[in-house]
């Protein structure tokens, strides 16, 4: 009986949580409906009025889309007819009394303002009343999503970045329409005063401010060459002046340092008077500033970190140069390993001033939303071009950091590299810059020099083992020689380890034996010296005991193959 109470009671609340949830249904589908995903209702905002002040607006199929809106706002402006033009806007932050008298004016404005601040993308506003963008691949998180609310661009004022939007409204029992939304709308006194006309351009006649082709009036097409040849000339006269100077200063520190901000300061006169005549005098229709801005702020991010590189690079050059030749020297361990890292650490800053560079770039001028990304980014082959070089260059510089932080070769360092002996100047990207014990300069590449072989005299101990060699005749007193190496080596100040110096015969053959000399030399400037002073010295010890050796058959020191020679041509 129990039990049979108990299954009534559990039925009697299964059915009463499947009305419960039926209900719930009922309740949550109405709002559904209403809220725009799968209803017939559009996505909108509801508002009680639309500029009830103005005598003027758009309808039908004149704003019923983004682009249908842009289209028809644009036509009134080419007519200059700013009161209809004025029903494109959003007026509702004003008072009814005044839209009908603002709205012109705010039209005009805003109208100078798309053709200045802005390339219009017409090929991406979309032509539907719920805007749903149909060009976007299924990755786009916005994909076939129905929108109210649309983002033109971004532009930015004196003090601060805006956008310049377009909104869905729609009236209690009304069709729903497409305006400039009122934020933007508010916003366009102060983008005006950034990207209006000039008072120079206003004063213009009205057949210079007339369209001339593409979106250009005929005062850029004028205007553009003539900025330009104003850049060109403080570019010019900046060079010259700087020269002027190095001349003055000649190879000092001040003379060296305006020499490396020569080319830097030029460039950054060029685009820096680029942008100021652009500011100040001139201001060009969207479609050239989306071009030239990120061709100006690359101009002057460039002028200005090659500016700081130059002025780094000349010291520290300057300084390597005045101590390179002490750099060799045994007792300069530390400082060869110091300007070494310090090379490594001065191409890291170069590295992250590039990158950091390409960063500002990026985003001051919004380069991935402009016409000259889209068509860098269409160029396939440029774009497999690039990343080949990139390639290339990444791996040089990793080989250049591989060297300075391994310190396989260090700056001041003795090495030898194709038979050539030489001292490492510098450490750069691309090639060492190495200097011969002649005075040349050898540029090896990073690459061949990090994949073969060298030899590194100073890694470990600047001492150097060096040996010469002669050839003496059969019958020569290797004990007499060895007495007068005693006597050199005991006189010679070139050599730091007296003891181990020796004297050995290494080898022999029909025309006589291999005598090897072989000394330590505190470096290899002074093994070089001290090895071809050893050798003069045994050369000369050698004639002097053969001549006073007399005839033959007594000890004879050099090869008599050339005076047996003479014999046999005079007896014959």
């Amino acid at each position: 009986m129990i039990a049979k109470t108990a299954a009534i009671r559990l039925s009697q609340a299964l059915v009463f949580l499947v009305l419960a949830l039926l209900a719930s249904l009922a309740l949550v589908a109405p709002a559904f409906s209403q809220s725009g995903g799968s209803s017939s209702e559009p996505y909108v905002y509801e508002v009680d009025s639309i500029n009830p002040g103005l005598r003027t607006t758009f309808s039908g199929s004149q704003n019923d889309t983004p682009q249908a809106l842009m289209e028809a706002f644009m036509e009134a402006g080419r007519n200059e007819d700013w009161r209809k033009a004025s029903g494109a806007l959003d007026l509702s932050y004003l008072p009814v009394s005044e839209q009908a008298g603002q709205g012109p004016e705010l039209a005009r404005k805003l109208h100078s303002v798309l053709k200045r601040a802005m390339t219009i993308d017409w090929a991406g506003l979309p032509d539907r009343p719920d805007a749903v963008d149909v060009t976007s691949s299924d990755k786009n998180p916005m994909a076939g999503i129905a929108r109210r609310n649309l983002m033109l661009a971004r532009v930015s004022t004196e003090d601060r970045s805006v956008s310049i939007r377009m909104h869905r409204l729609k009236v209690d029992g009304g069709e729903p329409v497409w305006l400039f939304a009122s934020q933007t709308v508010e916003n366009v006194p102060a983008l005006y005063k950034r990207f209006g006309p000039t008072k120079f351009e206003q004063k213009m006649p009205p057949w210079l401010r007339a369209p001339a082709f593409w979106t250009l009036a005929w005062w850029e097409v004028i205007a553009i060459p003539l900025v330009l040849l104003i850049a060109l000339l403080a570019a010019a006269g900046t060079w010259v002046a700087i020269r002027t100077f190095c001349r003055r200063y000649g190879e000092t520190l001040p003379g060296r340092i305006l020499a490396a901000m020569k080319a830097p300061a030029a460039i950054l006169a060029f685009a820096g008077t680029f942008a100021v005549v652009r500011r100040i005098v001139f201001t060009f229709s969207g479609a050239v500033n989306t071009l030239l801005d990120p061709l100006q702020t690359l101009l002057i991010v460039i002028a200005l970190a090659a500016l700081f590189l130059a002025v780094i690079e000349a010291i520290l050059d300057m300084v390597a140069d005045s101590q390179i030749d002490d750099l060799g020297k045994p007792d300069h361990e530390k400082d060869r390993n110091y300007y070494t890292t310090l090379s490594a650490v001065r191409r890291i800053i170069i590295v992250l001033l590039i990158l950091l560079g390409i960063g500002i770039v990026l985003i001051q001028t919004n380069m991935t939303d402009t016409l000259g990304f889209s068509l860098l980014a269409g160029a396939g082959m440029f774009s497999l071009v690039l990343a080949f070089a990139a390639r290339k260059m990444l791996s040089d510089i990793m080989a250049s950091m591989q060297i300075a932080f391994a310190k396989t070769a260090r700056i001041g360092d003795a090495v030898e590299f194709n038979g050539e002996w030489c001292y490492v100047e510098k450490i750069g990207f691309t090639h060492l810059r190495l200097r011969t014990w002649d005075d040349r300069r050898i540029m090896a590449p990073v690459a061949s020099f990090v994949q073969s072989s060298f030899e590194n005299w100073t890694k470990q101990d600047a001492s150097l083992l060096k040996l010469a060699h002669l050839r003496l005749d059969h019958r020569a007193d290797v004990d007499a020689l060895r007495k007068e190496f005693a006597k050199f080596v005991e006189d010679e100040d070139g050599i730091c380890d007296k003891e181990n110096a020796k004297i050995q015969v290494v080898d022999h053959d029909a025309s006589g034996m291999w005598l090897r000399m072989i000394a330590r030399s505190p470096d290899p400037a002074t093994g070089w010296d001290m090895h071809c002073r050893m050798r003069e010295y045994m050369l000369a010890a050698a004639a002097r005991l053969d001549a006073a050796a007399g005839n033959e058959p007594a000890p004879a020191y050099l090869p008599r193959e050339r005076e047996v020679r003479i014999d046999l041509a005079d007896k014959g």
